[in-house]
């Protein structure tokens, strides 16, 4: 007869992923051990063995669902028929407020990634790509010019995810800029590069 999930399956199994994902962020993906997560989490080995049998499961998991919340927050924020800067703000605004409160699982997707299989890899890499597409869209609005060179689109786009994605090395909540001026700042430099290339 299979086992039955508990009510708090669910809650449970959460609170481990973002506990994991502390530990993974803070002492590295491959100097952790289950028998730390199992301890971070409170719970015994074979019991975190009933949710994860392995790290790598784990990893995927946390990555996975980062990277949804990101594809979500983006899906729905985005608005192609806004005028082409407020439609960047948006999708800039969008994603940095999704960051608030996950900078572990950030760090564990920029570091740990590439610990995954190649199959779980490009899972993930098709999410990611999937964000890189909406913010790509909106910066050849900004400046058509790029859309005419294939070539630049990647490397510009790819320097606007590198000013918000390691914002999390720097940004405190109770700092001088807040994360609203921060995503008003962001946007407003890259769009006055955007605008002088040629």
């Amino acid at each position: 007869m299979a086992r039955t999930q508990a009510q708090d399956y669910g809650e449970k199994r959460n609170a481990i992923l973002r506990r994991s994902a502390r530990l993974f962020a803070d002492g590295g993906f491959e100097r952790t051990s289950m028998s730390s997560v199992a301890a971070e989490c409170g719970v015994s080995k074979p019991l975190l063995y009933h949710y994860y049998t392995n790290k790598e499961e784990l990893l995927f998991d946390i990555i996975h669902g980062h990277l949804e919340e990101l594809c979500e927050a983006i899906e729905q924020a985005d608005d192609p028929g806004a005028e082409p800067k407020t439609r960047l703000r948006g999708l800039v605004g969008a994603l940095l407020d999704c960051y608030r409160d996950a900078d572990a699982e950030h760090k564990v997707q920029i570091n740990a990634l590439s610990a995954l299989p190649r199959d779980k890899q490009e899972a993930l890499k098709g999410l990611e790509r999937k964000l890189v597409t909406i913010f790509a869209d909106a910066v050849k609005g900004i400046n058509p010019a790029v859309d005419d060179q294939q070539s630049i689109l990647k490397p510009v786009t790819m320097s606007l995810f590198g000013m918000l994605n390691w914002h999390y090395m720097w940004f405190r909540p109770e700092g001088s800029i807040s994360r609203e001026d921060y995503a008003d700042l962001a946007t407003n430099l890259f769009v006055k590069g955007l605008l002088g290339l040629r």
